[in-house]
This record gives structure tokens, sequence and C-alpha cells, in this order.
């Protein structure tokens, strides 16, 4: 009797209709919001070095110049590239969200919608510091998104990406967050949204929606061996795309608080060194003279526990901390030193505008000089594998004739026979210098150490 009633026990199990959770299905997500994704494409001029032809970098005044100037095969001086991308619309009169390293150099930008219209797109601001880029179509009544909260966003949830990678309009791919507040090299001023979601070339700038259909990241990187998707993407968050976004539209920039330090992060063996419990906090590596932090009274060897009452777990999160921190603002820092917690009164002083993007941490940063050119101070790293006592980096050109004589990664030793450490020393000596004169530069290449001539524009 006890088998018939097991065995009826179990036919009625395995007859019963499994319940099995549904997978989710983005089909309505991707037709109710998909229309307020756009392709965006760029066009740029690319203004050759005047090399003279047959010897691809020979410079003008070689005594083999004139030679090869007559003599030799023509060679193309500027070119047009073109390059794709992804961005969202946010407000129905035009305003599109976009990374700035995809229209941050371009000469020309056409916004494609999925109706197929196209529009000419004017940039009315770019952060370089968190790849955000403001856009701006002249159109009304447009689709736009909705924005979500990534400070909800949970470890685990799905997401979608909508965009054009390798010029595929309308592309989506769907996976789930796979980590939160993810640092990258080089990227201080972004906790990135890391998904496995696939994105490729062609995605950055587009939007990452959650379950619900609201936006919550701007797809920005990838990490990859072969230049296709791995699994590793990293978004920027909404939150603070929106934040850069608003001030990016108020007064075309974005204003930042800068304390004049560098950091490093604390490890377990420094932490034990230090006689803090666990490894947590910022570093003090270097402090700049007469910057706020000097001014508040921290030193090197100081650790930064917390900063106007937020925690720094890590030396990436001071940055953030400090950047979103309105300047002239009056904070309490909490600081770890000789073995004490202290806690000091600091003014944030301001970062400069944007092209000076702090290296190594917060501290030193990059200045845009009469010459148009992007320049940082030399760490200490830098000046031992560059194999210099001092010098400074040339980061970016922006001005066309700069690029005839410079190249970025050079390394700018004098100003005349005047040596230069610093920018302030470099900004000295061009002061000496009338407008409209040659300036002679010396410049570390590679290998190679040379002078060059710039002329002071008359501007």
């Amino acid at each position: 009797m006890l088998n018939k009633v097991f065995f009826a026990c179990v036919l009625a199990f395995i007859t019963q209709p499994t319940v099995a959770r549904d997978l989710p299905d983005f089909s309505d997500l991707v037709e109710k919001h998909g229309p307020a994704v756009v392709n965006i494409s760029t066009t740029q001029i690319v203004r050759n070095s005047p090399s003279v032809p047959g010897f691809p970098g020979q410079r003008d005044g070689d005594p083999f110049s004139e030679f090869f100037r007559r003599f030799g095969p023509p060679m193309p001086r500027d070119q047009e590239s073109q390059s794709l991308g992804s961005g969202f619309i946010i407000s129905d009169d035009g305003y599109i969200l976009t990374n700035s390293h995809v229209v941050g150099k371009a000469d020309g930008i056409t916004v494609r919608l999925t109706d197929k219209r196209e529009f000419k797109a004017k940039v009315v601001g770019a952060d370089k510091r968190t790849d955000v880029a403001l856009i701006k179509i002249e159109a009304t009544g447009l689709p736009k998104v909705i924005q979500g909260d990534s400070s909800e966003l949970k470890v685990g949830e799905w997401v979608v990406a909508i965009g054009s990678p390798f010029g595929f309009d309308s592309s989506v791919t769907a996976g789930i967050v796979s980590a939160k507040g993810r640092s990258i090299p080089q990227e201080n001023y972004v906790p990135f949204i890391q998904t496995d979601a696939a994105i490729n070339p062609g995605n950055s700038g587009g939007p990452l929606f959650n379950i619900k259909g609201e936006v919550i990241g701007i797809n920005s990187q990838i990490y990859t061996r072969t230049g296709g998707s791995m699994g590793l993407s990293f978004a920027i968050p909404i939150d603070v795309a929106m934040e850069v976004a608003n001030q990016l539209k108020a007064t075309g920039k974005v204003t930042r608080g800068r304390i004049g330090v560098v950091i490093q992060e604390v490890t377990r063996d420094l932490a034990e060194s230090f006689g803090l419990s666990k490894p947590t906090g910022a570093l003090i590596t270097s402090v700049e003279k007469g910057g706020a932090a000097d001014k508040a009274g921290i030193q090197v060897s100081d650790v930064i526990l917390k900063f106007d009452g937020k925690v720094v777990v890590s030396s990436s999160d001071l940055p953030r901390i400090v950047g979103s921190t309105r300047p002239g603002s009056k904070v309490t820092v909490q600081i770890w030193r000789r073995g004490d917690t202290r806690e000091i009164s600091l003014t944030v002083g301001e970062m400069p505008d944007d092209g000076d993007v702090a290296q190594g941490g917060e501290g030193g940063g990059e200045s845009l000089t009469r010459l148009g050119l992007v320049l940082s101070e030399l760490t200490d790293a830098q000046k031992r594998e560059l194999q210099v006592d001092g010098g400074l980096l040339v980061n970016e050109i922006k001005i066309p004739a700069a690029r005839a004589v410079l190249s970025r990664g050079d390394v700018i030793l004098a100003v005349g026979n005047v040596e230069v450490r610093t920018l302030e020393q470099f900004n000295d000596a061009l002061k000496q210098i009338p407008k409209g004169k040659n300036v002679a530069l010396l410049v570390k290449r590679d290998d190679v150490v040379s002078y060059v001539a710039m002329r002071l524009d008359e501007k």
C-alpha cells in the first residue's frame, strides 16, 4: 500500500507543469526607447607635418629638402578622417549626450535618427575628465530617454545597450551589471559601471538601460585584446553624466574642486607601517606649494580618510569627491597622521579650465599655454623613464602650426637657454618673448635632443 502511495506521488510530481522563471523580454523596451538613440558620424581634418618628399619626418631647411621638393613625388598634406559613435536624446528640443572622445576633435558632426532624418550638430561643451559631451541639433518634438538613478543599480541586474557598433545602426545587446564603482587607470573622476553587455567600436556614447527602460549609464570604454567585445565594458553613471551635462549647458564648461596634492593607494604593507588598522584612504606623496591642502596644513605622509564627511575607501575615491565639491567651499578633512586621526578645515580651490588633467592623482596637472600646447610637469616616475632631470611633457597640440614641429610625448627641456621644470617657469619664459617673434624650444624626442622654433602668435 505504501509503495502505491509513493509511486502515485512521484507520478503526480512528474506530470505537474514545471514552473520556470522567464528570461526577460527586451522588445518593448527597445520599441519604446530605441528611437531616442542616435547615430553620430564625425569628420576631422588631419593636418600632416610638412615632411619633405622621399624622407618622412625630414624638415624644411635640410640640405636635401629643396632637391626632393622639386623632384620627389608629391606628398599629401591634409587628410579627412571619419569616425562613428552613438548618442541619445535627453530633451525633445535636440540636446544629445555622447562621449567627449566621439566629438571632441571633430570638424563636422552629423546626427542620424532612427527615422533616417539627418541633422548637423554643434558641440555645446565637452569634458575630457569624464568623457562626457553635450551636443545640440536644431529640431523639436524629438523622442527622448527617461533618466534613471545609477546609485540604485545593483550588481547582477539586467542591462541593455543600444548603439551603432561598427556602423550597424540600432544594434541591441544585453547583459548584467558585473560591478559598480570601477576605477580605470588615468580615469580619476568616474566610478564606472562594469557590464558584460557586448560593446564594440561605434557603441561609444550610446545609452545603457535598466530593465525598466531608464538610462543608467553612457557606454564609454571596453577592455579588449582583439578590438572586439570580451565581456568587459564600462559605462559612465548617468548621475555623473547629467551633472556634467547641466554645467555644460549652463556655462559650456565644468567647474571642479581641487586641493593640490599627489596621492597613492594605501597598501596593506603601507597601512601597517603607518599604524592603520586596515588599508584605506589616500596617502599624500606631494603637496603643491600654496595650494588649498598646503594652506590647510596637510603634509606629505598624511592619509586622508574622509573628505567633507565622505569616506575615502581607496585613493581613487578622492579625486571624484574633491572634483564634485564646489570651489570655495569650506570642508572638514579627516586625516591619519603619526598614529592618530585629526580633523582639518580646508577651503577647496578650483581646477583650471578643461585640458588640465591631474597626473598620478590630483596634483601637478597640465596647462594650456600661449603656444597652444597642453603641457604637464613630469612625475618622478616619468623622469626616470625618460632619463631626464626635468622638463614638461607635451600631452596635446591645439594649434596646427605647432604640429609641424612638435608631437605628443615630446619633452620640452628649455625655452631658449632657460631650463624649465615647472609650468610657471615655462610661462614666465614665454613672457620674455615679444609677440610675433620666434621662440626656440629645446625638445627631447625619444633619444634625440634638438631645438625647434615656433612663432609666438600675435593673438
